[in-house]
């Protein structure tokens, strides 16, 4: 029984489900749980920020130039103490002047007492003359302040101090200092930057403590009109440098910390712009694959107006396609079965028939219409064939550039060859420009045009013209195909194109077309872009116009 069209019917076997013997077919695809497009957008964010931070966390040039600074401050301080022990600290004949204790330890307390520098005052012989350190314990008093108020940030803090430990080790360190020892009244043989100040030159030195504090050392010459009387050794830590680097990784800890929250936030929120929408369309298509439904809908992301709604765009056109030649392959196959069931029915008839008469002359027209089915069905059957070819070999063959002004000149002579001297004769006007090229197969347009040309002369009288022309409009090259027959009866303009519709002159013997000629054509010309319509002329017959895009 014939479905009518619209009406749904039986559901086909999934391409899925069918299995050949001994045969494992796909596996379900398993659903992520994390997706790895997701990774990928989030990979190289993080990872280029935390180079960008490790680079900046890594403040070895910043931590030098504040230990340059610090030697140059230390040096000026140093310079300054120097030149008021040699204008005030000094006592005796002007020949042999020499540092006075009192003298030199109040000019040290007074100018080291505001700094965190440690002074030191050494005789040219090495002996240590006055120690600011022993200065400024004699005079220390007790102060109280109060604790300021707790910080409710102080737990944010504790924490990216934390993280600042544990990074720390993995740091690079810097370079590598000479430890710091101290020995009670220790002098040249300890501090050789003092030998240095002795001979009247500046000294420095840098060496490190048992707590990886570096101690910054200057030594100056204090001198009476240039001659050497001591040399004064200038020390102090490197805690506030520390302190200050700390601080600066921290505030750098802190704003990373923010930039990396808000890259994987704006990650995420882009891996979900992209990864939602293609496992939506994934999922989609993976439901078309599976054939879990009559149809499966494709999301439409068309309003995104991006790669994505492409591609929305594209599998829903794709689809539609699909489920369309899916319609039309069920349709043809109704046809084609009701087409071959008309000449299997008058072939059963006629040799049911034949049993029952005796009369020779009713078998002899019997088997005249058994063999009428057979050359129909043998017709019917190889139109069906090539109908059923042209998909695939419009798809599988490459186009070339087809000259149709040489294609058509080449049938019309064939075909003129071919007519006696009562059949219709051919007119070809062709455009007397440039040649008129076109994409696509040669094989199949020349089908096209034989099968017009070969409507035209089966609707054509004895002494009829066939009218050919061939010319260019804007981007687009126009055939057009007319007879000097009856015409397209009223209304069935569109119809004439369906398959198996036959309308064949008076006098043709019944089964000599098939019916898909022209079905045939249409499907030829719109794989190549164009289209094809039908209607009568002015002065009596039909005319078949094809427009097809130029190359």
């Amino acid at each position: 029984m014939v479905r009518p069209l619209g009406e749904p019917g039986p559901r086909p076997a999934a391409p899925a489900q069918i299995r050949l013997a001994g045969v494992k077919g796909p596996e379900p695809e398993r659903r992520r749980r994390f997706s790895t497009l997701t990774l990928r957008i989030l990979a190289p964010n993080v990872l280029a920020l935390g180079v960008l931070v490790g680079g900046i966390f890594y403040l070895d040039q910043y931590r030098d130039g504040l230990l340059d600074a610090k030697i140059a401050a230390m040096q000026s301080q140093a310079e300054v103490i120097a030149g008021a022990l040699g204008e005030s600290a000094l006592t005796g004949p002007e020949d042999r002047r020499r540092l006075e204790r009192g003298t030199s330890a109040r000019i040290i307390r007074r100018l080291v007492v505001p700094t965190r520098t440690r002074a030191r005052l050494y005789l040219p012989n090495g002996g240590m003359l006055a120690d600011s350190r022993a200065l400024v314990a004699a005079g220390r008093q007790v102060q109280l302040r109060y604790l300021p108020p707790a910080d409710p940030t102080d737990r944010a803090m504790k924490f990216f101090n934390r993280v600042y430990d544990w990074l720390l080790p993995a740091l690079p360190s810097g370079p590598a200092f000479p430890p710091y020892k101290e020995r009670l009244g220790g002098g040249l043989d300890d501090y050789p930057e003092l030998r240095v100040a002795l001979k009247g030159e500046v000294g420095g030195a840098i060496r490190t403590f048992k707590d990886e504090t570096l101690i910054l050392t200057v030594a100056v010459p204090v001198q009476q009109l240039r001659r050497v009387v001591g040399a004064l050794l200038l020390s102090a830590d490197s805690a506030d440098i520390e302190e200050g680097v700390r601080n600066a990784r921290l505030a750098i800890l802190q704003a990373s910390a923010l930039a990396l929250t808000v890259t994987v936030l704006m990650s995420f929120f882009l891996a979900g712009t992209i990864a939602g929408p293609v496992r939506r369309l994934a999922a989609a298509a993976d439901r078309v694959r599976r054939w879990r439904g009559r149809r499966a809908q494709i999301p439409d992301l068309s309003r995104r107006r991006d790669e994505i709604g492409d591609l929305s765009a594209a599998l829903h056109e794709m689809t539609e396609a699909l489920y369309g030649r899916l319609d039309a392959i069920e349709v043809f196959a109704a046809d084609v079965a009701h087409e071959i069931k008309n000449p299997l029915t008058s072939m059963r008839s006629a040799l049911e028939s034949i049993d029952r008469t005796e009369d020779p002359s009713q078998k002899s027209r019997l088997m005249a219409v058994i063999a009428q089915d057979i050359r129909r069905m043998d017709r019917l059957i190889s139109d069906i064939s090539n109908a059923s070819r042209i998909d695939a070999e419009l798809a599988r063959e490459e186009s070339e550039r087809v000259d149709l002004t040489a294609l058509l000149q080449t049938l019309v002579a064939m075909r003129q060859l071919d007519d006696g001297t009562p059949n219709p004769r051919f007119s070809l006007e062709l455009d007397p420009g440039e040649q008129i090229l076109i994409n696509g197969l040669p094989s199949r347009l020349g089908q096209v045009v034989d099968n017009l040309v070969g409507n035209a002369l089966s609707f054509s009288p004895p002494r009829g013209t066939i009218h050919l022309s061939l010319e260019r409009r804007g981007e687009v090259a126009q055939l057009v195909v007319a007879d000097d027959g009856p015409g397209i009866p009223p209304g069935q303009e569109e119809a004439i194109f369906q398959r198996f519709y036959s309308q064949r002159p008076a006098g043709e013997e019944f089964g000599q077309h098939s019916g898909l000629g022209l079905s045939i054509s249409r499907q030829i010309i719109e794989a190549h872009g164009g289209n094809i319509t039908a209607q009568n002329r002015l002065d009596g017959g039909a005319q078949f116009v094809v427009r097809l895009p130029l190359s």
